[in-house]
Formats: C-alpha cells, structure tokens, sequence
C-alpha cells in the first residue's frame, strides 16, 4: 500500500474525516511537514488536545527512531485502535517483532500501552488487516463524544 492508496481509503471512511497533511507555511510545527493526521472532525476542523485515530510519518521523531523511517521511501502507518484491539492483533507487546521490519503488524514503539499499532510500508501480507484497523480506529473515535475545535492550525499524535 502506498502512502496515496491509505489516504484515499482512509478519506473514504466517511465525510467526518480530516485528513490533515502538514507542509511549510501552513502554521504546522516543522517536523510534522510531509507527514500525514487523520482524525475524525465531522465539522473540518482539527479537533483540541485530541490525538488523531491514524497517522502516516515520514521520518523519526525524537525519542522514536526504532523503526529507522530515516531510509528512503520508507513510512509507517501508526492506528489508535485501543488496548483491547491492539493485544488481539499484536499480544501484549512486540516482543521479537523489529519495528524497521516491512509488512508486519507490530505494538508502536512508544504509543503501544495506549493501545497503538503499527506498520512499516504495508504491504501485501499486512493490506486487509490494515484496512480492518483503520475502519475500527475510525469507529471507535466516532463514538468518543462531541469535539472541541483548534483556534488555528495543529498537528500532532503519534509520530
């Protein structure tokens, strides 16, 4: 799957996703330029000190570089799918699992106790379950209740 194939997906979920993709001179924090925030805002705005349900990153943020995003064309997928969803998935942790590895389902390095998943350049043996997740993901931060709105441009979660 490629970083356009889950945006399209991701946007068809329904008319309450924003999909946010950052860039120079749009307000955004730079590190979060060429990055992709998925939240569901049935309004169109980016909802306050809340976290989106998915998010695709382009490269290592700080304190977060296990899964080495730093090599050409490599992204990861990063799914808010709930503790519960993500032992299902992935058990407990990711123990064993490298988190540079393609195509594997994997607890995020740093967001995985709040119930994150995660996937490097997904591909063939990881596209349906992806799918699968994101639609959870969108479901479950449907029913989390009505959104406060942002008075100007943000960009945030899970790296």
């Amino acid at each position: 799957m490629t970083q356009e194939e889950i945006i399209a997906f991701v946007a068809g979920l329904g008319d309450d996703v924003l999909v946010l993709r950052p860039a120079a001179g749009g307000g955004t924090p730079p590190i979060s330029w060429g990055d992709t925030f998925f939240y569901v805002s049935p309004d169109g705005t980016v909802p306050a000190r809340r976290q989106p349900f998915a998010t695709i990153v382009t490269k290592d943020y700080p304190g977060d570089a296990s899964s080495r995003l730093d090599r050409p064309g490599v992204f990861r997928l990063n799914i808010a799918v709930g503790r519960d969803e993500a032992r299902r998935h992935a058990g407990h942790d990711s123990a064993g699992v490298d988190p540079a590895a393609a195509d594997t389902v994997f607890v995020h390095p740093v967001y995985g106790g709040v119930g994150w998943l995660a996937v490097v350049d997904p591909g063939p043996r990881t596209a349906s379950v992806v799918r699968e997740l994101l639609v959870a993901a969108h479901r479950r931060d449907q029913g989390r209740g009505p959104r406060r709105v942002t008075t100007g441009p943000a960009a945030g979660g899970p790296g």
